[in-house]
């Protein structure tokens, strides 16, 4: 073990000062080994433990959530090359088909990003991809508190995205399980704990966080706190406060006011280098949860089925022809490079 990890460091380093040495550490298949964690894998092939989510979409069908198994082959993708966007020549102005979504939700959808934000990017190459294809539109409001009710649930616009999908069949009559459709799979997007360097504090199973403060903005969604398996917030086994914004959460967390800050990987380390705190604030190896982000349509839309059916298909042509992973992963090099 002291042996493997002496190389790896002596192989990071090199890379390091020969920029050109790194990419014989991607595009390769690793083999895990014990003690390894996909925030080790990332900053052995690529000097930054921050790249562990390329591996992470890389590898959905063969990691188990988000843990390296020992003896699992992972595939470690290079940097995609930095392309132009897929052509759109069915997105018109005006459309028979409109989808709703924000610009504030970086690297997801926003009009400043490259490609209008991932997601964005992988719904206009499934619905180019459809076998039924149809113009459509995209309409961005901002205010995301709009978008299920007035806007979507009165059929203003036909589809909105990217949402998350509580777990309809443990709560049923959640307003979004209720009133909606939801497509298939987007991407997958983990929630994390970030926790004060040299806190001490831990996450490898649920138990370690029985008795604990945990900070969450208000507005945020909570069902993973509270599902079948995992009763914290109606049997009182943690506290959770929801201050106005995730910086208030971070100033709370730096104040020892709660123990740890949970958001999804992305808004959670935007966060931290924006408020100065790379270094004195980390996050834990183990996600809290895995949430899926989905296009979402009213129950009561009259072409509900047709209109899914042109995303879901599209999704998997878009797969199938392996275009779904270089856009996940030209991204989210974009997103770990903004953050240098």
């Amino acid at each position: 073990m002291a042996l493997r990890n002496l190389i790896r460091a002596c192989l990071v380093g090199l890379a390091t000062v020969l920029p050109g040495a790194a990419w014989a550490l991607c595009d390769v298949t690793y083999k895990v080994q014990p003690g390894d964690t996909l925030f080790s894998i990332a900053g052995f092939h690529y000097g930054s433990t921050e790249k562990w989510t390329l591996i992470y979409y890389a590898n959905q069908g063969v990691l188990q959530g988000q843990e390296a198994v020992p003896g699992t082959d992972v595939f470690i993708p290079c940097a995609a090359a930095t392309v132009e966007p897929d052509a759109t020549p069915l997105r018109q102005e005006t459309a028979g088909m409109t989808l709703l979504t924000a610009s504030n939700y970086a690297p997801f959808t926003d009009r400043t990003w490259p490609g209008e934000g991932l997601v964005t990017e992988l719904v206009n190459a499934a619905l180019e991809l459809s076998p039924s294809p149809v113009p459509y539109a995209i309409a961005w409001e901002d205010d995301w508190s709009q978008h299920l009710f007035p806007l979507l649930d009165r059929k203003t616009y036909d589809m909105g995205f990217p949402w998350i999908k509580p777990d309809c069949a443990a709560t049923p009559q959640n307003e979004l399980c209720a009133k909606f459709h939801f497509s298939d799979l987007l991407m997958e997007l983990p929630i994390m704990l970030f926790a004060g360097e040299g806190s001490g504090f831990n996450y490898e199973t649920d138990d370690d966080l029985v008795g604990r403060t945990l900070c969450r903005p208000a507005g945020y969604f909570t069902h993973d706190l509270d599902r079948a398996d995992r009763r914290w917030l109606s049997e009182g086994m943690i506290t959770l406060v929801q201050p106005a914004s995730p910086e208030a959460c971070f100033e709370a967390l730096v104040a020892g006011e709660v123990d740890a800050v949970t958001l999804n990987v992305f808004l959670g380390a935007s966060k931290i280098v924006s408020m100065g705190l790379r270094g004195k604030v980390l996050p834990m190896d183990k996600p809290l949860s895995r949430e899926a982000l989905h296009v979402i349509i009213s129950k009561t839309h009259w072409r509900g089925t047709t209109h899914l059916y042109r995303i879901n298909a599209g999704l998997a042509a878009l797969r199938d022809s392996g275009r779904y992973n270089e856009i996940v992963s030209r991204h989210l090099e974009v997103f770990w490079d903004r953050l240098k």
